[in-house]
């Protein structure tokens, strides 16, 4: 666990940092529905280690959970999409095409809600709000340009 933890840490602590805590029962969880085998091995100083292999079902249940839609609710978008944008590695071209699709799809709608919230001359807004809209914008404006660089790319080099 040790070792997976450090992995996610040096992979995806910019988005995640699941404890020791959740990880024990999600290894369990994966086990148990056959995306993951696991190896207990007895070090030469006498501590029981385990090491986890993904397995071909684990593989597709990595993809299938890669290409979920992704909810609408902003607060956990953009975090919950860099992470499946992250992982696009593990998909082939034309599953890397519809990720980056549905992705920048409910970025664009996203974005123009905020940007009509902005433009809205009947709402009320002070100053922070403001702020904050406007770097929602830019939020969503990168994700968006991250997203078709990588749909140039992926058509490229795939």
């Amino acid at each position: 666990m040790y070792g997976i933890s450090k992995e996610i840490e040096s992979k995806f602590s910019p988005y995640t940092s699941p404890s020791f805590g959740a990880l024990k029962p999600a290894l369990r969880r994966l086990e148990e529905a056959n995306c993951l085998t696991s190896k207990k091995v007895m070090s030469n100083g006498g501590k029981l280690s385990v090491y986890y292999s993904l397995t071909k079902e684990g593989q597709k249940e990595l993809k299938r959970l890669i290409l979920e839609p992704l909810t609408e609710n902003p607060v956990q978008f953009i975090t919950n999409a860099k992470l499946k944008l992250s992982c696009a590695g593990v998909l082939d071209k034309e599953e890397r095409s519809e990720l980056f699709l549905q992705l920048k799809t409910l970025a664009l709608d996203i974005k123009n809600k905020a940007q009509h919230i902005l433009d809205d001359e009947y709402t009320d807004k002070d100053f922070y709000q403001r702020i904050l809209l406007d770097n929602s914008l830019v939020e969503y404006s990168n994700l968006i340009t991250i997203i078709e660089g990588f749909e140039k790319d992926n058509e490229r080099n795939s």
